[in-house]
């Protein structure tokens, strides 16, 4: 019974935060990865696309309850989001217009576009803090829990209970539908393999009569509803909150890299990696240890959670020092 109930334990505060908070992490890289691959610089302003998208989520979701529409027991924001998604796009559209398109036609170094990146960052936080707020927002409503830790333990009759959060099954749901779905598009279909090509050789992709406007417009839809579709997604889980999507953007990053900047696949792959590693470096192991039959005298914490930051930071410079390419070859950073 001991054994059963560490098995618990660990799936309940390890496998299936880290899973769900995985699944969040390489939804964003997938975005960082597009625009770094496609485009050829890295966004800095993708953190706070996540944010704004969600704001807008948010309020559309007010809206949608105020007239009393909602879906039962999922949360109402899964209706608001392909408003939020279309809205933030003509943002960024918009954005990229006004911004990006000068730079590119000029042909600057990434370093500008990075630079013009942290500015719109900022541009973006303002707006968001100022449409919403700086306070701490729950959005989730619907039913909270498909298995309760009550209801856990009245099945099994172990001691240790475990949980599974509506928000949690429809991360890990949504983000496999997503990637299923982005990796069908930029294999199969004729506006994905010009992504691809676009990215491969940009000049052999232009005499070959690929449209760069419209392949960057795509970049930017596509790595836009990834983005709006993560953030409402972590919000979900976690609350909403404008700086905590800054803070995620060192974690996305280091995922990007981690799997190989500019590889879809090693994006999803990285991250799983860095919420893993971030999970089990976080969580106290003494439970675990006194199920297994020992007696540990600290909690068995290698860092505190005030720290898991630090360790998405630490796995990116190993990356960098060793693996600068990633660990599915990406391009090298």
């Amino acid at each position: 019974m001991d054994m059963l109930n560490a098995l618990v334990a660990i799936l309940n505060f390890v496998v299936i935060p880290a899973a769900s908070y995985g699944a969040q992490l390489a939804l964003g890289a997938l975005g960082v990865t597009l625009i770094y691959g496609i485009l050829r610089f890295s966004n800095f302003a993708h953190g706070d696309t996540m944010a704004f998208g969600a704001a807008l989520v948010i309020l559309i979701t007010w809206g949608l309850q105020a007239i009393g529409i909602g879906l039962g027991p999922l949360p109402t924001a899964l209706l608001a989001l392909p408003f939020g998604i279309a809205l933030t796009a003509v943002f960024i559209l918009g954005t990229d217009r006004v911004v990006y398109r000068f730079y590119r036609s000029k042909r600057s170094a990434p370093i500008i576009l990075v630079m013009a990146s942290v500015g719109v960052m900022f541009i973006m936080n303002g707006l968001t803090r100022l449409i919403i707020g700086v306070d701490e927002i729950r959005f989730d409503d619907g039913a909270r829990f498909l298995v309760s830790v009550q209801q856990f333990r009245a099945w099994t009759g172990l001691s240790e209970g475990l949980s599974l959060r509506v928000s949690q099954a429809l991360t890990l749901v949504v983000t496999a539908l997503a990637c299923w779905a982005l990796f069908r598009f930029l294999n199969r279909s004729r506006a994905g393999k010009a992504m691809r090509a676009y990215s491969d050789n940009e000049d052999l992709a232009l005499l070959s009569g690929i449209d760069p406007e419209r392949v960057v417009r795509l970049t930017w839809l596509i790595a836009t509803a990834l983005a709006v579709t993560a953030g409402t997604l972590y919000g979900l889980d976690k609350s909403f909150k404008v700086f905590n999507y800054f803070q995620i953007l060192l974690p996305i990053f280091a995922a990007a890299i981690v799997g190989g900047l500019g590889n879809p696949l090693g994006a999803v792959a990285g991250g799983f990696i860095v919420a893993f590693s971030e999970v089990a470096v976080t969580y106290p192991w003494r439970k675990i240890a006194t199920y297994l039959g020992f007696e540990p005298q600290g909690l068995l914490q290698l860092l505190s959670t005030e720290y898991k930051f630090a360790v998405s930071f630490v796995i990116l410079i190993v990356v960098l020092l060793f693996r600068p390419t990633g660990l599915f070859r990406g391009k090298s950073v």
